[in-house]
């Protein structure tokens, strides 16, 4: 079985509502014609060199600034100030296409792809080269959605290649007796200890259980259903995360932003991995 992509702008061939179902249904937006333009001082930021070599990406954050960069004085600002000016767009972006989004959008880490995705991870786990869906184990969602929006900002041309595999239910089914229901106290105690920067519900315990199966397990990264997409340079691209199985396999320099928003805000709420994750499990996950 082939996933199911929306042709490139399709989506927004309806009303803005029809392009957030259509987005929550089937989880990726190709906009070709929607790409994010660097400045010529921005261009110059398109070198390995301004990456610490130790964190897979630069980031910006709200409250602790700009990570994973080897830069500092005008060089750190002008990092800073790229990612800003990208959420800043990405965020304007989202809300002119699907406006019912705009007033529970929150804003969560921006980051600077300088390094190319073939370069070997950490751990299996942190592995982004192998089919997935996102599930933070430091930071829980509590069942909001995970929304993140790509630029392609290559120089050179290079596309950005990604498999994008399996529908989220048949994914979840494959992999739910594999996870194991937390003791009691287990939330609070990651909290206490600072593991986790939220309290983790049923919801968060299941879909890191659910991103960890998949990626540990060797078989299923041969043989899962995939479907190579390429991203072209220039193009931008908003997909659900946290309900399209991905993987990243090529690719350098890129921008991201992710966004969290309630399953209250959806316009396809049982499309939600929350709402398909409860209806398998009989009950209440958040």
């Amino acid at each position: 079985m082939e996933p199911r992509l929306p042709n490139q702008g399709a989506a927004a061939t309806g009303g803005r509502d029809d392009f957030a179902a259509r987005l929550e249904t089937e989880g990726l937006a190709i906009l070709s014609d929607r790409p994010f333009t660097l400045t010529p001082r921005e261009t110059a930021l398109l070198s390995p060199a301004f990456s610490d070599g130790r964190a897979k990406n630069i980031s910006l954050g709200a409250a602790q600034g700009v990570r994973g960069a080897a830069a500092a004085g005008a060089s750190a600002e002008s990092l800073a100030a790229l990612m800003e000016r990208f959420a800043a767009w990405a965020e304007a972006l989202v809300s002119e296409l699907a406006p019912r989004y705009a007033a529970s959008l929150e804003r969560g880490r921006t980051s600077f792809r300088t390094r190319s995705v073939d370069e070997p991870a950490a751990s299996a786990r942190k592995d982004d080269r192998r089919l997935h869906v996102d599930a933070f184990a430091s930071q829980p969602t509590g069942g909001r959605r995970i929304l993140r929006v790509f630029c392609n900002i290559n120089p050179i041309g290079e596309p950005r290649v990604w498999l994008v595999g399996e529908p989220f239910e048949a994914y979840a089914r494959r992999w739910f007796g594999r996870a194991r229901r937390p003791w009691p106290g287990e939330a609070w105690l990651l909290r206490r200890l600072g593991i986790t920067k939220a309290p983790r519900t049923r919801y968060d315990a299941l879909m890191l259980a659910l991103h960890d199966a998949a990626k540990l397990d060797k078989t299923y990264q041969r043989h899962a259903p995939r479907r190579q997409v390429s991203f072209p340079a220039g193009a931008s691209w908003i997909v659900y995360t946290d309900s399209t199985v991905h993987a990243a396999i090529a690719g350098r320099y890129a921008l991201e932003q992710t966004f969290y928003l309630p399953v209250s805000a959806m316009a396809a709420p049982e499309a939600s991995p929350l709402r398909i994750l409860e209806k398998m499990v009989g009950g209440i996950l958040c």
